[in-house]
């Protein structure tokens, strides 16, 4: 789904070191490679004997990356927290709930919007991809992405997560919130009072925002919401884990890229000072080339020159 520009250029992620975040918790990294459809990061906490994940991937090896986990503790998944809904973060779902016959499913209701909207429309996309593809690698990718999409069942929640408020789930206390309108029309993101780890889902990503289905101003807010939580780590969406200063960084850097991009200031500007803004979370020359791809791609088609659009995604 991320980003339209690189259908064609689908492939497999690679996988990635399970690491310790917390006593109980543990990070599976999602991976985000150039010319690639990425997976989001998963977290996998222990509840008892019960397991609870939040976010399950896209690709089928990052999924079995927490199958194997699991199998790995003898504990069987009890819930999985989606995010929101796109295709790197609920893509696993299937897979999870096809071999854990009793796990609930906790995620806001937009998805049920973005069925008949952005992913009816990424299928049209790729549909007309695969026809004008001549590689058969990309074309079975990209029947792999509509298969996903396709796959209802899988993706909706058992329980609607409706309003921010503490919830136990499979007995571990959490506080799940939720923030209308920002990444996506419903994003929860998850504290764990007891580890003290923050779980943002897109609310924050590296090696640059992610805007396709985005509303900035809100966005802005719900930075806001995150910044003011007493984390000792916040898990992102894509990119390595950050404290509480690292999350400062990532808010400043993202406030002055959305007031660069409202000014007269020149496109590559904008870029620049992104990229200057938020160096600190940027070590890898890699990380800063596919972060001015995207930034680019998203001066051009979605912060400049679509207001109309842009006031679409905010009214959600």
């Amino acid at each position: 789904m991320r980003w339209l520009w690189s259908l064609g250029l689908i492939v497999a992620a690679s996988t990635h070191a399970v690491t310790e975040l917390a006593p109980g918790t543990w990070l599976i990294p999602g991976a985000t490679p150039a010319n690639a459809q990425p997976d989001g990061n998963s977290v996998v906490i222990q509840s008892n004997d019960t397991l609870i994940v939040f976010d399950t991937g896209r690709h089928a090896a990052h999924t079995q990356q927490i199958v194997d986990f699991a199998k790995s503790r003898a504990a069987p998944i009890g819930a999985i927290i989606n995010s929101h809904w796109h295709l790197d973060h609920v893509g696993g779902n299937g897979m999870l709930r096809s071999q854990f016959m009793n796990v609930r499913v906790y995620a806001s209701a937009a998805y049920e919007d973005a069925l008949t909207g952005f992913l009816a429309r990424y299928r049209g996309q790729l549909e007309q991809a695969i026809a004008e593809s001549d590689d058969a690698a990309a074309r079975d990718s990209m029947r792999a992405e509509i298969g996903l999409i396709d796959s209802r069942w899988a993706m909706e929640p058992t329980y609607v997560v409706g309003t921010t408020g503490r919830r136990t789930i499979v007995g571990r206390d959490l506080e799940l919130h939720l923030e209308p309108n920002a990444v996506t029309a419903g994003d929860v993101w998850v504290y764990d009072p007891q580890s003290r780890v923050l779980l943002a889902g897109d609310l924050v990503t590296l090696p640059a925002p992610f805007l396709d289905t985005a509303c900035p101003k809100r966005w802005r807010s719900a930075l806001v919401h995150l910044e003011t939580t007493r984390f000792i780590t916040l898990v992102p969406g894509h990119g390595a884990p950050m404290d509480h200063d690292g999350l400062k960084t990532y808010r400043k850097a993202f406030n002055k890229l959305l007031d660069c991009a409202e000014s007269d200031a020149a496109r590559e500007n904008c870029i620049d000072g992104w990229l200057l803004d938020a160096s600190s979370l940027l070590p890898e020359e890699a990380d800063r080339e596919y972060a001015r791809g995207a930034l680019g791609y998203y001066m051009d088609q979605t912060l400049r020159g679509h207001d109309e659009q842009l006031e679409e995604l905010c009214a959600r």
